[in-house]
């Protein structure tokens, strides 16, 4: 596709003349997308018309969203897995291909946190958090590149969802800040090995978005990873007995829902971001700024 092309495709996407969506035609991964913002992403790519591939380690979870896709009319598969598994990247990337033909977006969402104060983070911890923010999209992405460095015109780009963690630290998340910090720096280098072939590579860094990781911990939510059960969310205990405004360095003074931050993953995969490669972008409500 000619750079005359890609403007003209926007500008008929922009004028309402591809009633079809933004990825009509294109085939999009999302890991991770079982429930919160994967799930978002999931079906919102395909109300954009993209032919979606849905992975999570919860199995119920992941074919439960894709069959919901494809009751509302509309595209799915299920692949769910572990994606800490050695076997992992390869069956979801052949998986896709032999299901859909080809790739066009993959968006490494799947994640969790394993808090603790760094004096008190255990070598497990750590490296946990590295494997699943860090060598899992890379095992992804390795294998999925004989099928995006190929210079076809298509619409091709990855998406890495990072967090203010990784850009600022965060007391508690040594091990998730550095985790994330990480991903910006892979998807800056796919940007700069794989743009020769049509490819960008993005990351997406949330804040304050309303999901398990950042409800209250006494709720119980929880992840079972290698046969250990990790609590997620943020310890809410107040000795002083004083009430805080956890959104008062929000300016829009709220946190984010999933399926209003979903929008900004797929922005960055649609014609609309077509010259954007190799950026951050932060969707915080504006705090940070």
């Amino acid at each position: 596709m000619s750079a005359t092309d890609r403007l003209n495709t926007i500008k008929g996407h922009l004028s309402g003349n591809y009633p079809q969506g933004l990825l009509a035609g294109e085939v999009a991964i999302i890991t991770g997308s079982g429930q919160g913002i994967g799930k978002s992403c999931a079906e919102l790519f395909a109300r954009e018309g993209a032919s979606v591939v849905v992975t999570d380690i919860d199995v119920e979870k992941s074919n439960q969203v894709a069959a919901d896709i494809n009751a509302a009319g509309l595209k799915a598969i299920s692949i769910p897995g572990n994606i800490l598994d050695a076997d992992f990247a390869e069956n979801l990337i052949e998986g896709t291909v032999k299901a859909f033909g080809k790739i066009n977006h993959i968006v490494n969402n799947a994640g969790f946190t394993f808090d603790a104060m760094l004096h008190k983070t255990t070598d497990k911890q750590w490296e946990m958090m590295l494997a699943v923010h860090n060598t899992a999209p890379f095992k992804i992405i390795r294998a999925a590149a004989k099928y995006l460095r190929q210079k076809d015109g298509a619409n091709k780009s990855i998406v890495n969802i990072s967090s203010t963690s990784g850009l600022h630290g965060n007391v508690g998340q040594a091990n998730y800040a550095t985790a994330k910090a990480g991903i910006v720096g892979l998807t800056k280098t796919i940007a700069k090995e794989w743009g020769g072939f049509g490819v960008r590579a993005n990351t997406v860094a949330f804040g304050w978005v309303d999901t398990r990781l950042t409800r209250a911990k006494e709720t119980g939510a929880a992840i079972e990873v290698d046969g250990q059960k990790v609590a997620l969310g943020i310890p809410t205990g107040n000795k002083s007995g004083a009430r805080v405004n956890p959104f008062a360095d929000i300016p829009l003074g709220r946190s984010g829902n999933a399926d209003e931050v979903a929008g900004s993953v797929m922005m960055m995969c649609s014609p609309l971001s077509s010259y954007i490669s190799g950026h951050t972008l932060e969707v915080t409500g504006g705090r940070g700024i």
